[in-house]
């Protein structure tokens, strides 16, 4: 069945939940499990009133993305570890998670990703908008939706 996940974490409890889950799925499929964690790009100056007001410097907030992914990887990395689950895990910058989540699905051979999401419909997911909406629909990979418990 299914050889390779990618399980995509926040870093949130829902999220924690998915990456639970796909590490079940890897340990019973004797499947490789990847995980990431996408920060957000590196924000470009402000501009207010004609003055610039630059951000963080670009090191130090690549440094600060870099630390909040193993933050929220290495439990999870263990978790598997310790299911015996061969687990890898990536950091992504991208402005757009969603994006990223299927590139890296792509680009490490991955033959289905798992996310969590909260279910919410209508204009809730309009205007929070929704990146495991996004991912259902612009991959071609199956996609594992773990839900909140009721």
């Amino acid at each position: 069945m299914y050889r390779h996940l990618l399980a995509a974490t926040d870093g949130s409890e829902l999220s924690t939940l998915a990456v639970d889950h796909a590490i079940t799925l890897a340990q019973q499929l004797g499947a490789k499990l990847t995980l990431l964690h996408v920060a957000g790009q590196y924000p470009p100056p402000m501009l207010v009133d004609g003055t610039v007001f630059p951000t963080l410097p670009q090191d130090e907030h690549e440094a600060a993305a870099a630390k909040q992914s193993r933050q929220i990887l290495d439990p999870c990395v263990a978790r598997a570890a310790a299911a015996g689950v061969s687990c890898t895990a990536l950091h992504e910058s991208d402005s757009a998670a969603w994006h990223a989540i299927i590139e890296a699905a792509a680009r490490v051979g991955c033959d289905v990703i798992v996310m969590g999401s909260h279910g919410r419909g209508g204009l809730a997911s309009l205007l929070m908008g929704s990146q495991t909406r996004k991912v259902l629909h612009h991959t071609n990979l199956p996609v594992l939706v773990v839900r909140q418990p009721r």
